[in-house]
């Protein structure tokens, strides 16, 4: 009986907490906390933003009352590290399991040497947005699961603060290409924006930033509308819609020409150039024949081109292609006078950086 009442109280503490307000998914300029100071919330803005505290125990400066308060109505901790795989290239992978005991991942990415073979200093951290994936991508290990919710604002700024914390120092740059489609979650996603730009937020330049996505048209053109300049990546994989629609069911649905339809209308608007995000498959999508397609729509949308080699994934029939057809790819791509060309071999190849597998695996080890 008395083991039956411990599980009882541990399963209504668990409720109640899940059941309060998790602060940062709101704006710290929407905090209406009847009778507090505006001196007090901005106090709890700097602990939060300023110093990364998630503790409302160690915000020392906060009097007794508030800090009881503000304990009993507001959750600060939207995950808790689940596991940590560092990498031999300086690559880390989190897995964050959320309030709901739902898992997500992001991956820290420390900068390749310079030019002179220093190592960089920058930090750039892939960030997810949804739990899971409903576009089905064939490469990608998110959408294996499917889609189990969006994420909140706070559950996407909450990455950036853990990680900033387990850094111990600021994050540079943020891509929005962890798990999920981000554009699937504008409406968590655009308030979370608001906070990582703003001065009294997390300051991070909007240059800093880039989301990518798999090709949601109507989506492009809501964020063509966001007044930061932010940067944009498409995720295409295909030269044609014969090919593209092998890997990205999506394409179906908005096929090449409507996507780019879409791009021109957001770099008219914008003004900045957008990236063109490529992974090469082994005889699916590395032949020159769409290394040429691939340079020719570079060239009509003036936009940046990003090869990545195949991560392969468990589970999957997909591999890389060898290093001598990978570099005959970038190559010909750059024969066909893209205006720029870059091959990222990607770090984190040992810990199953690509999105999605480290949850995968921690899933199935649960099971």
């Amino acid at each position: 009986m008395l083991h039956c009442n411990k599980w009882i109280l541990r399963i209504t503490l668990w409720y109640l907490k899940l059941n309060k307000p998790l602060l940062i998914d709101h704006s710290f300029e929407d905090w209406d906390w009847e009778g507090v100071p505006n001196f007090r919330m901005e106090q709890v803005r700097d602990w939060i933003f300023e110093k990364g505290q998630l503790d409302w125990g160690k915000m020392s400066n906060l009097p007794k009352s508030l800090n009881e308060k503000l304990t009993e109505r507001y959750d600060l901790v939207p995950m808790k590290i689940m596991r940590v795989q560092g990498s031999k290239d300086t690559t880390q992978k989190f897995l964050w399991r959320l309030r709901d005991h739902q898992l997500i991942e992001s991956v820290l990415i420390r900068a390749n040497q310079d030019t002179l073979g220093n190592r960089s200093s920058r930090l750039t951290l892939c960030v997810s947005t949804q739990v899971g994936c409903a576009l089905g991508c064939k490469f990608c290990a998110s959408g294996l699961d499917g889609l189990k919710r969006n994420l909140t604002t706070g559950e996407i700024v909450g990455q950036i603060l853990l990680a900033r914390k387990e850094a111990g120092r600021r994050i540079d740059n943020l891509v929005f290409m962890g798990m999920g489609e981000p554009l699937a979650n504008l409406r968590a996603l655009l308030p979370a924006l608001d906070q990582i730009l703003s001065p009294r937020g997390l300051g991070i330049g909007a240059r800093h930033l880039t989301l990518s996505t798999s090709g949601l048209v109507p989506k492009i053109l809501e964020l063509a509308k966001y007044p930061a300049q932010i940067r944009l990546a498409i995720s295409l994989h295909g030269g044609d819609n014969e090919t593209r629609r092998k890997i990205m069911p999506i394409n179906d649905r908005y096929p090449i020409e409507e996507l780019f339809k879409a791009c021109e209308k957001f770099i008219e608007k914008r003004r900045k150039m957008i990236t063109l995000e490529y992974i090469l498959i082994e005889n699916l999508n590395d032949d020159l024949q769409q290394a040429e397609l691939l340079a020719t729509h570079a060239r009509r949308l003036n936009a940046k081109i990003n090869l990545i080699p195949y991560n392969q994934v468990d589970g999957l029939e997909w591999r890389r292609p060898t290093l001598p057809r990978i570099r005959a790819f970038q190559k010909k791509v750059e024969q066909g006078k893209a205006p720029k060309v870059t091959l990222r071999m990607e770090k984190g190849h040992d810990i199953e950086a690509a999105c999605g597998q480290l949850r995968l695996q921690e899933s199935s080890n649960l099971s």
